[in-house]
């Protein structure tokens, strides 16, 4: 069994464990393909999770200790050991052993390889949740990665909604239209939107959210900073529209579903939600397992190409 490790800032290596038997409850898994989590493992990689945040930022089966070494990630797709395919909340590794109850089946409809975005799908459900968006809404999100992407996706799907996706990459235009949504540069950002997702990680994009909302419009903070603090111009029209701005974040299911559905519930939900053969756009660039070390600076670097990185075991 080998496993990515993010040992120092800016450096990961592939360390051998000592395979083990399954237990009661468990199952060997095979990884098929795992996916990136740009914006979050980027600030693994570079040792910026703030240290309040280390319990909260512990992934489901992650090893070691914040800030280094960690074994860290959450998106892989692989095959037990009567074929069938499972998703899991795992870190990169070629074999693993895992609970039988975090490894979701993954539907026949959905190929493996799109398989890794049920963790950002997952994600982007939970947002919907959390902005509770109503038929014939305009809204905006701000911010064409990969979540921004996905929450754009669900919702251009609701009758009647209006969505606009802002972003600072004309290159995302077609894929954006292709999901049923307008694309926008932030210099021609629409107002008096009746619902915000801000998805872009950055001041500019949260300042340009507030700027676009109506009279009492909701704003959902969908991004995580990490360390870096962020200023809002929290005068001028903050307080006279009667804004509300809330976080949306996904270690926890949103309140209006909190007792309906469990985390494996929600994760079935968005594997089932990956049958559109539309979101592989968002899957690449690809890399080989045993070059992933060498390969995640550049992978992760900010404006690097490709949206979701995949790994291939």
């Amino acid at each position: 069994m080998r496993a990515l490790w993010y040992v120092a800032a800016g450096v990961a290596e592939l360390r051998a464990e000592a395979p083990r038997v399954p237990g009661p409850g468990e199952c060997l898994v095979r990884a098929l393909y795992s996916g990136i989590s740009r914006g979050t493992e980027r600030l693994v990689l570079a040792g910026r999770v703030p240290e309040s945040q280390w319990p909260v930022m512990r992934a489901p089966l992650m090893a070691g200790e914040f800030p280094f070494p960690v074994k860290y990630g959450y998106a892989v797709v692989g095959a037990r050991e009567d074929g069938s395919r499972v998703f899991c909340l795992h870190p990169h590794q070629d074999v693993f052993v895992a609970p039988e109850a975090m490894c979701v089946a993954v539907p026949d409809h959905v190929p493996s390889r799109r398989a890794v975005l049920a963790a950002n799908m997952e994600t982007a459900v939970n947002i919907l949740w959390d902005a509770a968006p109503l038929v014939g809404e305009r809204v905006l999100v701000v911010g064409a990665g990969v979540v921004g992407l996905l929450s754009a996706y669900l919702l251009a799907r609701l009758p009647g909604v209006e969505v606009a996706v802002c972003d600072v990459d004309a290159g995302r235009a077609a894929l954006v239209e292709s999901f049923g949504a307008r694309f926008v540069l932030p210099q021609d950002a629409p107002v008096e939107r009746d619902l915000v997702v801000h998805a872009s990680a950055s001041q500019a994009g949260l300042r340009l959210a507030l700027r676009s909302c109506g009279f009492e419009a909701r704003i959902v903070e969908a991004s995580w900073y990490g360390d870096a603090e962020v200023a809002l111009p929290l005068g001028e029209g903050f307080h006279a529209k009667r804004l509300k701005l809330v976080s949306s974040q996904v270690g926890a299911v949103a309140s209006v579903m909190r007792g309906r559905r469990t985390h494996g519930e929600r994760l079935g939900l968005a594997l089932g939600l990956l049958d559109d053969a539309r979101l592989d756009a968002l899957l690449g660039p690809e890399v080989a397992f045993d070059a992933l070390p060498a390969a995640l600076p550049a992978l992760l670097a900010p404006g690097a190409p490709g949206l979701c990185p995949v790994v291939a075991y």
